[in-house]
């Protein structure tokens, strides 16, 4: 993968998709990046994690009494994923990447999702521009 896969800030009319491959510190720097999140990133997400942390790995490494997962929680922080699907022997002969979105929770509290954390391609992070609207810094 280039390194710049996985690190650009889209928005629609209701939400923002945010790469997952930025680091936080990245983030906080690029001026394309909503002012809010990155207020969200600065007061409450850098509580936990280093600047250099990137969001792919962050997700999988936080508890349920972490306040970053407490405030991705409350902006109801949902992640698309690519995730590996082994061959079932009948359909597909070979396994193949399917793209799934999971909200924090179920990541968090997933041992299956932790399991196969290696083969799995975080992609985006998605916002609703109004729950981050709505969340108080």
């Amino acid at each position: 993968m280039a390194e710049n896969d996985f690190k650009y800030i889209v928005q629609s009319f209701g939400d923002f998709y945010i790469g997952a491959r930025w680091t936080y510190g990245e983030m906080l720097v690029n001026e394309n990046m909503p002012f809010k999140w990155k207020a969200v990133v600065r007061h409450y997400l850098l509580k936990d994690v280093a600047p250099d942390t990137k969001m792919e790995d962050h997700i999988f490494f936080m508890n349920e009494q972490d306040f970053s997962y407490e405030t991705l929680k409350e902006l109801k922080a949902k992640f698309k994923m690519s995730v590996w699907v082994p061959a079932d022997g009948r359909k597909r002969r070979g396994g193949h990447y399917e793209s799934r979105e999971y909200t924090i929770e179920e990541i968090v509290s997933s041992k299956k999702l932790h399991d196969k954390m290696d083969t799995i391609i975080v992609e985006e992070l998605r916002l609703s521009k109004l729950a981050l609207l709505m969340f108080a810094v």
